[in-house]
This record gives C-alpha cells, sequence and structure tokens, in this order.
C-alpha cells in the first residue's frame, strides 16, 4: 500500500521541513507552496502560519540560488507578520547576493533593532557599509532608502515568542564573540567603530600617523572586535618608531585573526627594531606558512637571517 501524502497544513509543513534538512529544497519548495495552496482555500485568517510557510519557501529559494523568489517570497511573508526576525535576514542575504547593498542594508539594520546582538546581521552590517561606502562614497548614508522604525509592540511581541525564530535567536547569541569587557557592542557601535576606522584609514593616506591613531584608539572604545583596526594602528606605532606598542597591536589583532598577515609582519618588523630577532624570524615564518609567495616577507627573513647569524 503506498503510503498516504500529507494533505494538512501541519503534515505538509512537517514534510517540508524534512525534505529540507535532506537538502530537498526543490521538494521543500513545493510542499510548502502546496501548504500555503490548502491554507488560503481554507479562507481562514492565520497570519502567523502563512507568514512562516512563505518565510520557509523562501529559505529553499534561497538554498537555490533563486534571489527574486526569496525576496518575494520574504516580502509577502513580512506584509502578514511585519518585523519577523527570519524572513528579514532571509531577504537581506538575497539582496546581498543580486548586489542591492542599500537594500540589504535597510534589512539587517531592522533586524537590529528587534534584537541588537544578532551575530549574522552585525556582519552584514559590517559587509554593507564597507560595500557602500566603496560603491556610493564617504556620503553613502544620504543616498539609502528610509530604515522602518521597529514599535516597541513588535520587539515586545518578538521576545514573547516561544518560536523556532526566538530558538536561532538564541543559538546566534551563544556564538557570539565578546569583548574583553564581556560586551557585545551594539550595532550602533560596530556602525562608529566602522566609520572611525575608515577615517583613520583616510588619515594614514594622507600621512597623518598621529591623528591616525586617535581615530583607530577611539573606533576601539566602540568595538574592539576587528583585527585589521589593531593592525592598522601598529603601521602608525612602527612609522612614528614606537615599536613596543606595535608589538602589542599586533598581537592583539592575532588574537582575533589568527592568520592576519599584516599583523605577522609589522610585528616581525617592531622585533627587528628591537633587535629581538628570533620573535622576529617567527612571525616571519608564520606568515610565510600562510603567504609562501610574499615578497617582502622573504626580503625580511633574509636581513633577519643575516641579524641571527
Amino acid at each position: 500500500m503506498a503510503p498516504k501524502f500529507p494533505d494538512s497544513v501541519e503534515e505538509l509543513r512537517a514534510a517540508g521541513n524534512e525534505r529540507f534538512r535532506n537538502g530537498q529544497y526543490a521538494e521543500a519548495s513545493a510542499l510548502y507552496g502546496r501548504a500555503l495552496r490548502v491554507l488560503q482555500a481554507q479562507g481562514s485568517s492565520n497570519p502567523e502560519e502563512e507568514s512562516v510557510l512563505y518565510s520557509n519557501r523562501a529559505a529553499c529559494h534561497l538554498k537555490d540560488g533563486n534571489c527574486r523568489d526569496c525576496i518575494k517570497d520574504c516580502t509577502s511573508a513580512l506584509a502578514l507578520l511585519p518585523f519577523s526576525i527570519k524572513p528579514l535576514l532571509r531577504r537581506a542575504s538575497a539582496y546581498e547576493a543580486l548586489e542591492k547593498y542599500p537594500m540589504a542594508y535597510v534589512d539587517y539594520k531592522t533586524v537590529l533593532q528587534i534584537d541588537d546582538s544578532v551575530t549574522s546581521a552585525l556582519e552584514g552590517i559590517n559587509r554593507m557599509t564597507r560595500a557602500l561606502m566603496d560603491s556610493l562614497g564617504p556620503e553613502w548614508r544620504l543616498k539609502l532608502p528610509s530604515i522602518p522604525l521597529v514599535p516597541v509592540s513588535a520587539q515586545k511581541r518578538w521576545n514573547s515568542l516561544p518560536s523556532e525564530n526566538h530558538k536561532e535567536m538564541a543559538k546566534s547569541k551563544s556564538k557570539e564573540t565578546t569583548t574583553t569587557k564581556n560586551r557585545v557592542p551594539s550595532a550602533g557601535d560596530v556602525e562608529r567603530a566602522r566609520v572611525l576606522k575608515e577615517e583613520g584609514n583616510e588619515l594614514v593616506k594622507k600621512g597623518n600617523h598621529k591623528k591616525a591613531i586617535e581615530k583607530y584608539s577611539e573606533s576601539l572604545l566602540y568595538s574592539n572586535l576587528e583585527s585589521a583596526t589593531y593592525s592598522n594602528r601598529a603601521l602608525c606605532y612602527l612609522v612614528l618608531k614606537q615599536y613596543k606598542e606595535a608589538v602589542k597591536d599586533c598581537t592583539e589583532a592575532l588574537k582575533l585573526d589568527g592568520k592576519n598577515v599584516k599583523a605577522f609582519y609589522r610585528r616581525a618588523q617592531a622585533h627587528k627594531a628591537l633587535k629581538d630577532y628570533k620573535s622576529s624570524f617567527a612571525d616571519i615564518s608564520n606568515l610565510l606558512q600562510i603567504e609562501p609567495r610574499n615578497g617582502p616577507a622573504q626580503k625580511l627573513r633574509q636581513e633577519v637571517k643575516q641579524s641571527l647569524h
């Protein structure tokens, strides 16, 4: 006897979830679509269930690289249940894949109004800020669409929902990297840190290393989770011959990113200037394991080798 094909909304959604977990995204999408048709045919108003089905089908589209249909389904889900985190994140990912960075920024930012410690949204804001600065220039914020203000009632509703979304957020929080003060920087902090770091970079290009150090230091007060901010400040200390400070900053940078090539190179330079040739050689060796053809590092290794003998 052939197995009974699911026909209730709940059975169809459960079957879709199982296919999704098994990586069968097209089959899962079809099951969610059928569940939506059954639900709509019933005529009963169940916006939460309908929103979840659209959001789940959007996840299938995203996995299959069908970004436009993902955006369409997420928008339908959000029309039924505004300020739901999963469809916002999925739509942001689809916009990002299509290089519609202003729209992606708005969705990531909206998520962070609901919960300002969602890791994927914080990382998304970082990526979009970089992309928007590159494509639109320093005045990029003026060219963004308006960001919707999330009402407190929506935040309260969200916090009280014992849903899959809420479980997902709890999982995200458990994965977060914390600052030395055991505090995750808010979205606003991360953004301010990013802007200050970019200002520091501009000052370095102009040769104003003292002012750049001030900008990088201020950036680190807002968020000390970015390796590049430390390694950039280390460059300034090197130029100003403050070698011990350069070593400290490179060490902090490498704690955050063990493959930060610039941090290894700059710490090797600082160690060499301090006549700690053994430590300098060790840093260059580590760098060359990551980038064996790095010309400046090969040259520095030869110089340090001569000092060791």
